[in-house]
């Protein structure tokens, strides 16, 4: 029998499917992240399809979608808006910026610089904008997908702790397989079969609400919760990292466990769907020490000995 949770995201599978060719388990990531309200860093080299990805989404969700050029002269009045003054009606007016949208992509994140980065912080927590002392409430389901490649260092700016730790998921891309990259080619590159829909199917938000209270009523035993716990211990003791798991970071991979629980169609979260979430949670949310940089050691490999040493419940 599928349930909810599945419907919606073979929903999402075969309608994005039209215009992105496989990344399947980067759509199943984004199903998560919609179903918990939970904002996403693409992280991988340029040209693999986050823009045209990210502009699906959006037109799947049936939402607002808005785009955002990372640069260093990109100024946080560039992002929220800014009072001007209107000489018709002799009085300032709030001209809002592209945060005010369903689906908002920064694109190259990290070439802003850290002052316009911080513009976002408000957003992506209270899903609000303050301006001038007065609150502006963004859209209800507003997601933030932001886009960096690891590899270029000239001219970027490295994501302060505090807005890594709002976003729910990073999902890594890498390049496509030869059979994908090859109907890629065959459907963009080729006019006479380049043609992708120009409409692609908008999800019942009635569906979604559905989905998300099912996600919620998932049993979860007592014993989960104090892995969880015990995964962000391990990370603050942990002897190659000098700042571990937050507490909003415990909570976001509880969330997204209920959420790949759910998408399993299992009644109940269980361990593995803790450590399945961990990889997409987790790394992003940890800094390395100094020693560890020297010796070669990456986020992963920190959260991977994390996964590897904490006893699993039965």
């Amino acid at each position: 029998m599928t349930t909810a949770s599945q419907a919606l995201e073979r929903h999402l599978q075969t309608s994005l499917g039209f215009s992105v060719i496989g990344l399947q388990p980067v759509i199943r990531a984004l199903t998560i992240a919609v179903i918990a309200r939970g904002h996403v860093l693409l992280q991988g080299p340029p040209g693999l399809g986050k823009t045209l990805l990210s502009k699906s989404l959006a037109q799947s969700l049936g939402g607002v979608f808005k785009r955002i050029q990372g640069t260093a002269d990109l100024m946080p009045s560039d992002i929220t808006g800014v009072h001007v003054f209107d000489t018709l009606k002799a009085e300032f007016v709030f001209r809002p910026g592209p945060v005010f949208a369903d689906v908002l992509l920064v694109d190259e994140i990290n070439r802003a610089g850290p002052k316009t980065q911080s513009a976002l912080l408000e957003a992506m927590e209270e899903r609000q904008v303050t301006i001038d002392r007065s609150q502006y409430p963004l859209p209800p389901d507003f997601l933030v997908i932001a886009t960096q490649n690891p590899r270029e260092f000239e001219g970027t700016y490295p994501l302060p702790e505090s807005q890594l730790d709002r976003f729910m998921l990073r999902i890594d891309m890498s390049y496509p397989s030869a059979a994908d990259e090859l109907s890629i080619l065959a459907q963009y590159g080729m006019v006479q079969t380049g043609a992708s829909p120009d409409r692609l199917d908008v999800i019942d938000r009635a569906a979604l609400t559905e989905v998300r209270s099912a996600a919620d009523r998932l049993h979860v035993a007592p014993e989960l919760p104090q892995y969880v716990l015990a995964l962000a211990k391990a990370s603050r003791e942990h002897p190659h990292l000098s700042l571990g798991l937050s507490t909003r970071g415990s909570l976001a991979l509880l969330r997204a466990s209920r959420i790949a629980a759910a998408l399993r169609g299992a009644e109940f979260v269980s361990p593995d769907d803790v450590k399945a979430m961990f990889p997409l949670v987790v790394p992003h949310r940890l800094v390395l020490a100094s020693e560890a940089l020297l010796e070669g050691v990456t986020e992963q490999d920190a959260a991977q000995g994390i996964l590897e040493r904490v006893p699993v419940p039965r």
